[in-house]
């Protein structure tokens, strides 16, 4: 019997992706044995902390690297930072802002659910434009003495009321106000490592726990120095806002490992893989009563990683979300997504052996409609 059945948890098959409800993403051995070797001993936290961030910015190209519990924590840190800075009165005055330029501009089709961390540090929004529509004269008409920031959420890009993160910028730089990105779950592509900051963003949020396939309650700040810096200043060990977000010397190191394997990944082997992953799943659904099935991309505003192909499943009798919840309750357990009508299978965090119990539980679901 496993670990999870001994609690009387079921494990199931993930055709979802890398969603934390789900548990992120499979660590590599490398990664858990260097979480193993990590914990036999004690060491200076400030500087396993300030050493790992430069050991990531040096292996992603990028010029400093803060490490996080997350991207949730990585969000309320680079917010802390961009009003803080690291005056340490301010820091440990957060999250009271009264003193300290404290808005954050943001379009109001970025407004996300994960931006609450930006506001657990003391954040206040001032949303532009309407969810379909923003131009770049409303951005220059809020920018105030109180404007300490800019959010910019990667996966609202599509939705109609988005404007280009460049043009906003070139608009800002003059003004000295940073872009914060929200990019959890934008890899891959390798390239979006350094896309936003090339694009004019100043601090970037990536996820440990996606595609880098680190320890799930891990995080990454990336940036300039002197940003990465008051980032750094606003987390723990220090005390501030990031005190409450600690990360262990175990998962440093095993998030340190993890961008090294990262690295070196040849995305155009496990892109032909995913590729086979979905065809063996079209092909083995295809045929079935009930359901048209179809190889695809994400569409929807929000879907993350967009460029990872997908097999889609319309239902003729039940709805896709019935689908999906028959699917959960099933022998094996499968989790999978829904966009729109459809029911979607990623092969994001798909092993080969997987497929064909896949396959056989979602015939079972169908023919149970």
């Amino acid at each position: 019997m496993g670990v999870y059945e001994e609690l009387g948890v079921r494990p199931l098959i993930n055709a979802w992706g890398t969603i934390t409800r789900v548990g992120g993403s499979r660590m590599h051995p490398d990664v858990l044995e260097a979480m193993r070797e990590a914990s036999l001993s004690f060491v200076d936290m400030h500087e396993l902390h300030s050493v790992a961030g430069e050991s990531i910015a040096k292996l992603l190209g990028v010029p400093a690297a803060c490490v996080t519990s997350g991207a949730a924590a990585g969000l309320a840190i680079a917010a802390a930072a961009c009003m803080a800075r690291s005056n340490p009165s301010k820091i440990l005055e957060l999250p009271d802002t009264g003193s300290m330029r404290n808005e954050a501009l943001v379009l109001k089709s970025h407004r996300i659910l994960y931006d609450q961390g930006l506001r657990l540090s003391g954040a206040r929004f001032v949303e532009i434009g309407v969810t379909s529509y923003a131009a770049v004269e409303q951005i220059e008409e809020a920018i105030t003495d109180r404007t300490a920031m800019f959010f910019y959420s990667a996966e609202a890009v599509r939705m109609r009321g988005s404007l280009a993160l460049d043009v906003i910028a070139r608009l800002l730089k003059p003004h000295g106000i940073p872009i914060i990105v929200d990019a959890a779950a934008e890899l891959p592509p390798s390239s979006n490592v350094t896309a936003f900051l090339e694009a004019g963003a100043n601090l970037v949020v990536f996820s440990g726990g996606k595609e880098l396939r680190g320890p799930q309650s891990s995080g990454l700040i990336l940036g300039s120095e002197h940003l990465i810096s008051h980032c750094d200043a606003n987390s723990f060990p220090n005390y501030g806002v990031g005190r409450s977000m600690k990360t262990d010397k175990e998962t440093i190191v095993g998030l340190v490992k993890a961008v090294e394997l990262f690295v070196r990944r040849d995305y155009g082997v496990i892109r032909a893989t995913w590729d086979e992953m979905v065809d063996t799943m079209v092909a083995g659904l295809g045929g079935t009563e009930s359901i048209t099935i179809r190889r695809g991309f994400p569409t929807q505003a929000g879907v993350q990683p967009a460029d990872v192909a997908r097999a889609y499943i319309q239902t003729l009798n039940n709805t896709a979300l019935e689908l999906q919840a028959m699917l959960r309750d099933g022998s094996p357990s499968v989790a999978v997504g829904v966009e729109g009508t459809e029911l979607v299978l990623n092969p994001q965090c798909l092993e080969w052996d997987e497929i064909e119990p896949l396959v056989l539980a979602v015939k079972k679901a169908l023919s149970s409609e």
